[in-house]
């Protein structure tokens, strides 16, 4: 098998390179409604920052949203627009940064975004759902094990994942061109591959993935179910760039899987 072709989305989605403009676009109107608190530092580096939405009024809780771009690319500025179902619920989002590779290794991704989320919590009462896209699913899924690197108390308040399109056997990526930045090998396989890691007690989740996605990402999403134990939901009529914007909608399934029942 070509495990590039596997996992390249853009080819096999249609008008792939209108997307980004049209997330920027979208998600910098959404900024400029004066609900956003940019910025805000988790960390010293340069991109270890997350903005927190805040809704209208006290918050039920928070959502951390976090990115995707298979660790190499973009970061929290394209995606803001996508805060809107939370808000509009009455939750407040946070949405972070990380430091992409090659410049950092999964592993220290894995790190960066238990703090952020960590620092978010510490400005956010409540419960907190931890979700995000792709690469950000796999992160997500790891704030989800025994093993994610958060403190006790937030650790506890951590109540549900739900990885959106997640990679969570990263066994598949030390065969494609990507990890010649990734860098990934066998022990980290091993420690940061969601799928093979026991899910922290107490902390529920649910897999979300896109009918029309690439097979590989099915099987991905199929996959953490299983050896989770959880439940998984295949969405109908989305691909892996369209997945996501039903976070945009407080009526929607993804939005009743998220928050619903906290």
């Amino acid at each position: 098998m070509d495990l590039d072709r596997a996992y390249a989305n853009g080819p096999f989605i249609a008008g792939a390179d209108l997307y980004p403009p049209r997330w920027a676009a979208a998600a910098a109107a959404f900024r400029d409604d004066g609900r956003c608190e940019p910025g805000l530092a988790y960390g010293p580096g340069a991109r270890q920052r997350f903005d927190l939405f805040h809704p209208a009024d006290a918050p039920k809780g928070l959502m951390v949203f976090i990115h995707g771009g298979y660790w190499l690319a973009f970061g929290r500025e394209l995606w803001s627009h996508l805060a809107a179902g939370a808000l509009a619920r009455g939750w407040a989002v946070a949405m972070p940064s990380y430091t992409l590779a090659p410049e950092a290794r999964i592993s220290a991704m894995t790190q960066e975004i238990g703090a952020a989320v960590a620092a978010a919590a510490g400005r956010v009462p409540g419960p907190v759902v931890v979700t995000g896209h792709s690469a950000g699913g796999h992160l997500a899924a790891r704030m989800g094990c025994a093993d994610a690197p958060l403190p006790p108390d937030v650790a506890q308040r951590v109540q549900r994942v739900v990885p959106i399109s997640p990679l969570a056997d990263l066994a598949p990526l030390m065969q494609t061109a990507m990890n010649a930045k990734l860098d990934l090998d066998a022990e980290e396989v091993a420690a940061e591959s969601p799928a093979f890691l026991p899910r922290r007690p107490g902390c529920a989740a649910h897999v979300w993935v896109g009918a029309q996605e690439r097979p590989a990402f099915l099987w991905q999403a199929r996959l953490l179910s299983e050896e989770w134990a959880c439940p998984w939901t295949i969405a109908p009529d989305r691909h892996h760039f369209d997945v996501i914007d039903d976070l945009a909608d407080p009526g929607s399934a993804l939005m009743a899987v998220l928050l619903d029942r906290l």
